[in-house]
């Protein structure tokens, strides 16, 4: 029978000698190991969670039991389970998108039974190889099934994940004696609940430790700096004083990338660190952070879960997260082994445009999800590509969807693409409203965390449900407990200088070059790569960016009106610095039922200041109908004939390139086949030339 002292020596190799093996530790692996029961661990970030179940995967394997299946959501957080389990002497590997060359070696290991962990992305359990020929013989043969950052399960936590819904399908299928652990550091009762009846942990024989979420080392503070250049001034002014090396949360990809910018051109040593980075780049950065070899990585929430820096010194926000339960697992990257740690938040007024744009992702409305199940026979497979032009969905929700309806039975995933399994459905909108009204909640919580005169930890804990948080309780190192604020003022000329350099002007957006598959079931003839597009274009700047997005986001809500004369002057500077290859030689404004006034102006405009030939607007054709499909294939086929060709004698007679004008780039559909029409017409050359791009 597995002893505390065996626990203490592989946790020993864990973590180094002078780790000691807590009592609440040992609580949990006794109740796995020895009584071979479920467990729910509801801990603070940083208490040992990971060295619980690589210590019970080890005392289970010499025991004799197979080996453990660790679900866990982050490729950062496997690449560091994977070290850990190696410092132990246990036998670890991972399946998930970043080494799928290594699939085939990894599976025979299982099945010959080679390893001793297994780590799992949850997008893998309904791969239909993994599903069929791996997960039926490690359900049957597993030591111990672990659920990492079990929050996930939960749509009420801060990600709604439909991958991690399969779980329950895997343990449903488990042994009785199969011990199950469920993880995470952020979970409220509400959570907690959900979490426990979705993994069918919450039994009476269940094992629930959970813990007080207090972290002594953290010294939260909230700083109101200004608008966006300001904010950004004053995290360039303040960063080296901050301890040793950190993070800096962004709400947006282009914020990251625009505030990494930034400091490196002031001699900073940051780098951007976004959910499109790739993954060796990923890795390299991640390991130059641990090593202090930059002072901070920007980053986006890509840089999250399982991310193990002991001593990183500091986290700032630089833009509000949406809810206290994504804030505090954010903040809970900093000051895990050491006394102090800053944690600074520097909230925008437009930091709720953001929450917005993703709230309005969610889960789209029944009729457009009875559109995919219609669309899916029972016999032949389509994939998702297939199943685009036969549904009004983008790419993302659409496997979302196919995800959620999978999940649910009413649909499978099988070889080939998805097919539908006949099995009745229900919309379940009670479910998807009290989604919706927890994430309001959760903001409002976020701004009501920016203004409390409170303990700024213990809001956080409230928020959570923490157990241990007492009436009344303070933590004594917040902005609010010691009166100890930062200056939120900003020097007028870095302020100034920072504002210049965000506001510089100029986006490039790289043309569309294949057609969207499936167009011949829409009736559009159009297919394969797109040779009479347009060139490469320029924005002024996207939406999101901290400079120029603010201004944008402003102009297009407002009234249509006469373009304004610093968004001409930022148009001409984007003009002056485009690298063609050859100048336009005339302009066309494209026409718009929202900015008529607006883009014609602007088209205006630039053709008086850079002797262009105006060629007034490409005007709609009378049966043309506002485009409203967010499908790509839908968006072509609804954009096909929605113009009057324009004057071939005009187009030909401007004697080169058209800058084709719009107010906004979103899918770069709408430009693509404007531009079609207009080289139809005779122009060599379209160059687009829009306000503002959404990304």
């Amino acid at each position: 029978m597995a002893t505390r002292d065996q626990a203490q020596t592989i946790l020993e190799q864990l973590a180094g000698p002078q780790a000691v093996l807590r009592d609440d530790q040992w609580t949990a692996i006794e109740a796995l190991v020895v009584h071979r029961r479920r467990a729910l661990v509801v801990q603070r970030t940083g208490w040992g969670k990971s060295a619980v179940y690589f210590i019970a995967a080890k005392l289970l394997r010499s025991g004799g039991h197979g080996p453990t299946v660790i679900v866990s959501p982050l490729l950062a957080l496997m690449r560091n389970q994977v070290q850990a389990a190696d410092r132990a002497g246990v036998r670890a590997a991972t399946i998930n998108s970043s080494n799928v060359t290594d699939w085939g070696e990894i599976h025979d290991r299982v099945r010959s039974g080679d390893l001793d962990v297994l780590l799992v992305s949850p997008e893998r359990l309904n791969n239909p190889d993994f599903r069929d020929q791996v997960l039926p013989a490690l359900a049957h043969d597993a030591g111990l099934v672990v659920v990492d950052e079990a929050h996930c399960v939960s749509d009420w936590g801060h990600d709604f994940r439909p991958d991690y819904r399969r779980i329950r399908t895997l343990i449903a299928e488990l042994g009785t004696d199969v011990p199950v652990l469920a993880t995470t550091a952020t979970a409220n009762d509400r959570v907690v609940d959900d979490v426990a009846s979705q993994l069918g942990v919450g039994g009476r024989d269940t094992l629930v430790l959970r813990g007080g979420l207090d972290r002594e080392s953290l010294r939260l503070s909230v700083v109101k700096a200004g608008n966006p250049a300001q904010r950004a001034a004053w995290l360039a002014a303040h960063i080296d004083s901050l301890p040793g090396s950190g993070i800096v949360y962004t709400l947006t990809v282009a914020q990251a990338h625009d505030v990494a910018a930034l400091l490196r051109d002031q001699g900073h040593t940051v780098a951007a660190y976004t959910g499109a980075t790739e993954t060796a780049e990923r890795e390299q950065l991640e390991a130059d952070l641990l090593n202090n070899r930059v002072k901070a990585l920007i980053a986006t929430s890509a840089l999250g879960m399982g991310f193990d820096k002991p001593d990183l010194g500091f986290v700032v926000h630089l833009g509000a997260p949406s809810s206290p339960i994504a804030y505090y697992q954010q903040v809970g990257r900093a000051g895990r082994s050491t006394a102090s740690a800053e944690v600074v938040l520097l909230p925008g007024h437009e930091d709720q445009d953001v929450w917005r744009y993703f709230s309005s992702v969610a889960f789209p409305s029944e009729a457009v999800v009875r559109n995919v199940i219609d669309a899916l026979e029972s016999e032949r497979p389509q994939s998702t590509p297939a199943l685009e032009p036969l549904v009004d969905l983008g790419r993302t929700r659409l496997e979302m969807v196919l995800k959620v309806l999978d999940v649910d039975g009413a649909v499978r995933r099988v070889k080939g693409g998805w097919i539908g399994t006949g099995v009745p459905w229900e919309y379940d909108e009670a479910r998807y409203r009290k989604l919706d009204e927890a994430r309001k909640r959760e903001q409002q919580a976020m701004l009501d965390y920016q203004v409390t005169e409170g303990c700024r930890m213990a809001f956080l804990r409230a928020q959570l449900d923490d157990p241990e948080l007492a009436e009344g309780e303070r933590c004594g190192r917040c902005d609010n407990c010691t009166g100890k604020r930062y200056d939120a003022d900003v020097d007028p000329s870095s302020a100034e200088a920072t504002r210049q350099r965000l506001m510089r002007p100029g986006v490039e957006v790289a043309p569309r070059k294949q057609w969207p598959s499936g167009l011949a079931k829409l009736r559009v003839k159009l297919s394969g790569k797109i040779g009479d597009g347009p060139a490469p274009g320029r924005v002024i700047g996207r939406l999101t960016d901290l400079g120029w997005g603010a201004r944008l986001r402003r102009l297009l809500d407002e009234s249509d009106a006469e373009v304004p004369e610093d968004v001409v002057k930022a148009a001409v500077k984007v003009l002056a610095s485009w690298d063609w290859t050859t100048r336009p030689m005339a302009v066309l404004a494209m026409d718009s039922d929202r900015h008529p006034l607006l883009i014609s102006s602007l088209a205006r405009e630039l053709a008086r200041l850079g002797r262009l030939v105006d060629l007034g607007v490409l005007q709609y054709a009378p049966e043309r109908r506002p485009v409203t499909a967010a499908n790509s294939a839908y968006r072509v086929a609804a954009l096909q004939g929605s113009w009057l060709p324009p004057d071939p004698a005009a187009i030909g007679g401007a004697g080169g390139p058209v800058l084709l004008v719009d107010d906004m780039i979103d899918t770069g559909w709408t430009l693509t086949m404007a531009a079609r029409v207009v080289r139809q017409a005779g122009a060599p050359e379209v160059l687009p030339f829009a306000l503002a791009s959404t990304s």
